[in-house]
């Protein structure tokens, strides 16, 4: 049983199958506020179209044995939670791209660890989970997607979901 990451690189080279790392996160029409320019003593003031309404999306990146290739693969669920019968439906999703199977790395989500979840995945033995350990995002390189999206949606007012969406 694989002990750290590099021992997960070594699965996917023996195997040859991609290494998959898989996160979700969620944007809503409140903006996110950063820092920006202005002529002073004239404070930007973002009007907001909507309240929470939100989009979550689910996504993952694959790195083919080998390291050749990397793929980014993306799902996004209006006005919905990531929960797990969206988690089931985005593995199969990968496994139909990924035919020959992957190694799954991916947090410790009550989504993930739902029994609907197991069962499919016991199900499906070219799937090779494993989760991150405890509090440990930045070895999720899926997390730096998220981060590079928000931040350009960043001071945006979106009027809608489908507005949002084309920010993101």
């Amino acid at each position: 049983k694989p002990k750290d990451l590099f021992d997960l690189w070594y699965l996917s080279e023996k195997l040859r199958i991609p290494l998959v790392f898989l996160d979700e996160s969620g944007f809503c029409l409140v903006p996110t506020v950063k820092k920006t320019w202005a002529l002073v003593g004239k404070t930007p003031i973002l009007k907001i179209a909507g309240g929470w309404t939100k989009v979550s999306a689910i996504s993952a990146i694959s790195v083919s044995a080998g390291k050749r290739r990397i793929a980014l693969y993306i799902r996004f669920h209006p006005l919905k939670n990531i929960r797990h019968p969206q988690v089931i439906t985005f593995l199969r999703y990968l496994l139909r791209h990924l035919k020959r199977g992957f190694v799954l790395l991916w947090d410790r989500g009550s989504m993930h660890k739902a029994g609907a979840v197991k069962g499919f995945l016991k199900d499906r033995p070219r799937i090779y989970p494993y989760f991150f350990p405890g509090y440990a995002p930045e070895l999720n390189p899926d997390e730096f997607i998220w981060t590079n999206m928000k931040r350009s949606a960043a001071n945006s007012i979106p009027r809608d979901t489908e507005d949002l969406k084309k920010l993101i």
